[in-house]
C-alpha cells in the first residue's frame, strides 16, 4: 500500500505546483493592472474572467470526470473514450466559436463595448482552446503523467506573463514609434491587454497538443458517448453552483451596483481588493492540495476522526495567523496596488475571514466524501448560491462592494453551518468547537489591539514603522497565546 500511496502524494505535489505558480504571477500582476489600468478597466477584464470561469464549466460538459470513469472500466478502450469525448467538446466549441465570431459586433455592443468585438472573439477562442485542453489534460492524469502535466500547464502560465509584459511594456512604445494602429488589440494599455494574453496562452496551450490531437483516431461511437453524456452532465449541472457562488457578484454588479455609471469602477476597486487577500486562497489551495488525499488515505485508520479534528484546529490557528499579518501589515501590502484602488482596501478583513470560512468548509465537507454521500454538496452548494444572490441583490444597490465582500461571507457561513450539521448526523467528527472559537476569539483580541492601538497613538493612518513594529509584536502574542491552546491537541496527535 505505501507504494501507491506515495505516487499519489508525489503527484499530488507536481499537480500543485503549477496551480500555485499560476496563483502566485496573478497576485504579482496586481501592481501593473492596478497601475496601468484605471479603475473601469480593470472592472471589464473582472466581468470578462467571471463570463469565462462559468462558460467553461459548461462548454466541457463534465467530461473531464466522464473520462475517468469510463477509461477506467474493465472492458474499456480508453482511445475511443477520449476519441468520443474529443468530438464532443469539440462540435460544441465549434459551433459556441462560430456564433461568437459572427455575432461579436451585436453581442460587444449589447455588453456595453461597442467598438470591441474582438474582445468576444478572445473569449470564445479562449473557452475553445481550454475546453478541449481540459480533456487532454484529463487524458495524461488518467496516465499518471504528471510532470508532462505541470511542464505544459507551466509553459502556458510563462507565455501569459511574457505577453502581459510585452503588451504592457513593450507593444506601446513600440506602436507609437511606427504610427501603428493595429485593428485586433488597443495601441496603449487598456482592458483588451490581459484577455488578450490568456488567448495568446491558450492558443500555443493547444498547439503543443496539436500532434497529440493529430495522432489520434477518431472514431464516433453514440453508444458510448451518450452514456459518457449521461453520465457526465449531472456533475457539470452540479459544478455550476459553486462556480456561479464564487462569481456571481461580479456579474451583479452590471445591474445592482449603487452607480449605475460607474459600476465598472466599483468593481475594479473590489477585485484589486480581493487580490490583496489572495494569501489567504491560496495557503488554503496549497492545503486542499495535501489534505485530500492524506484524509482518504487515514479514513480507515483506528482514531482518523479525532486526527481530522485535530487537523482543523491546526488549520485554524494557521489561518488566524495568515489574517493577522495581512491585515496587521496592509499599509505595507496596500502598496501593491495603484493609488486609485486602494479605496477597497476596506474590504481585504471581511474577504481573508470568507476565504477562512471556505477553508474549513473543505475541512467540514469531507464528511460527504468520505461516505459517499456526494449529493448532499449540491443542495449545500446551492443554499450557498442563493445567500449571495439575496446579499447581492438588496444590498449591492446602497453598499456596492461591500455588498459583494459580506455576500461572499454569509454564504461561506451558511455553506459552513449546514455542512457542519449534517456531517454530525451522518458521519461524526469530534470537531472541539470551543477551542476553535478561542482561537477566532484570540484573532479578534489581537486584531481590536491593533486597531485600538492605530486609532489611539497613529490616528494620522498612512505607513509608521513605529506601529508596524507593534503590530510585530502583537502577532507573536498571537502567537504565543495560541501554544498552551494548542498543546492538547499536539499532544494527542502524537498517539494517532
Amino acid at each position: 500500500m505505501a507504494n501507491p500511496l506515495k505516487k499519489l502524494a508525489g503527484e499530488t505535489a507536481v499537480y500543485g505546483l503549477s496551480s500555485i505558480l499560476a496563483r502566485v504571477l496573478n497576485f504579482l500582476f496586481v501592481p501593473i493592472y492596478t497601475r496601468m489600468l484605471t479603475q473601469s478597466e480593470y472592472g471589464v477584464v473582472t466581468e470578462f474572467m467571471a463570463y469565462i470561469a462559468i462558460l467553461q464549466v459548461v462548454l466541457v460538459l463534465g467530461l473531464e470526470t466522464g473520462c475517468f470513469r469510463f477509461a477506467n472500466k474493465e472492458d474499456a478502450d480508453p482511445k475511443a473514450v477520449y476519441s468520443n469525448a474529443l468530438l464532443a467538446v469539440f462540435g460544441l466549441n465549434a459551433a459556441f466559436l462560430a456564433v461568437m465570431i459572427a455575432f461579436s459586433g451585436p453581442i460587444a455592443a449589447a455588453l456595453g463595448y461597442a467598438g470591441f468585438g474582438a474582445m468576444i472573439s478572445y473569449v470564445a477562442g479562449i473557452l475553445f482552446c481550454d475546453s478541449l485542453t481540459a480533456i487532454l489534460f484529463a487524458k495524461l492524469r488518467q496516465e499518471h503523467k504528471a510532470v508532462k502535466f505541470a511542464v505544459i500547464k507551466t509553459v502556458k502560465i510563462l507565455t501569459e506573463t511574457a505577453s502581459n509584459l510585452v503588451l504592457f511594456f513593450w507593444f506601446p512604445g513600440f506602436c507609437a514609434a511606427h504610427a501603428l494602429q493595429p485593428r485586433l488589440i488597443s495601441a496603449t494599455p487598456d482592458f483588451t491587454y490581459p484577455i488578450f494574453a490568456i488567448f495568446v496562452s491558450c492558443v500555443l496551450c493547444l498547439g503543443i497538443f496539436l500532434p497529440e490531437l493529430l495522432r489520434f483516431r477518431y472514431r464516433f461511437d453514440r453508444k458510448l458517448l451518450g452514456k459518457m453524456l449521461l453520465y457526465s452532465l449531472p456533475l457539470m449541472v452540479a459544478a455550476l453552483p459553486g462556480v456561479a457562488n464564487d462569481f456571481l457578484d461580479r456579474i451583479l454588479f452590471r445591474y445592482f451596483d449603487t452607480n449605475s455609471e460607474a459600476w465598472r469602477a466599483s468593481l475594479g476597486v473590489y477585485q484589486a481588493a480581493v487580490k490583496l487577500a489572495v494569501i489567504m486562497n491560496l495557503f488554503i489551495q496549497m492545503f486542499r492540495y495535501a489534505a485530500e488525499p492524506f484524509f482518504f488515505q487515514r479514513a480507515r485508520d483506528k482514531g482518523s476522526k479525532e486526527l481530522y479534528a485535530v487537523v482543523m484546529e491546526f488549520f485554524t490557528a494557521f489561518c488566524g495567523l495568515v489574517f493577522l499579518g495581512v491585515i496587521l501589515y496592509i499599509d505595507i501590502i496596500s502598496l501593491f496596488l495603484g493609488r486609485d484602488f486602494r479605496a477597497g482596501v476596506g474590504v481585504v478583513p471581511i474577504m481573508l475571514l470568507s476565504y477562512m470560512l471556505l477553508g474549513m468548509l473543505f475541512n467540514v465537507s469531507m464528511w460527504y466524501k468520505l461516505s459517499g454521500k456526494t449529493d448532499m454538496a449540491i443542495w449545500i452548494t446551492l443554499a450557498g448560491l442563493v445567500v449571495t444572490a439575496v446579499v447581492n441583490i438588496v444590498f449591492m444597490p446602497r453598499y456596492s462592494y461591500w455588498a459583494s465582500a459580506f455576500g461572499h461571507l454569509a454564504s461561506y457561513l451558511v455553506m459552513f453551518a449546514i455542512s457542519a450539521a449534517l456531517g454530525a448526523k451522518y458521519y461524526p467528527i469530534p470537531y472541539r468547537w470551543g477551542r476553535l472559537l478561542l482561537i477566532f476569539l484570540l484573532m479578534g483580541v489581537f486584531y481590536g489591539a491593533a486597531c485600538l492601538i492605530g486609532n489611539q497613538f497613529f490616528p494620522q493612518g498612512g505607513l509608521n514603522w513605529l506601529q508596524l513594529g507593534i503590530n510585530t509584536v502583537l502577532i507573536l502574542g498571537y502567537c504565543a497565546a495560541l501554544y498552551p491552546l494548542l498543546k492538547p491537541a499536539w499532544r494527542q496527535m502524537q498517539t494517532l
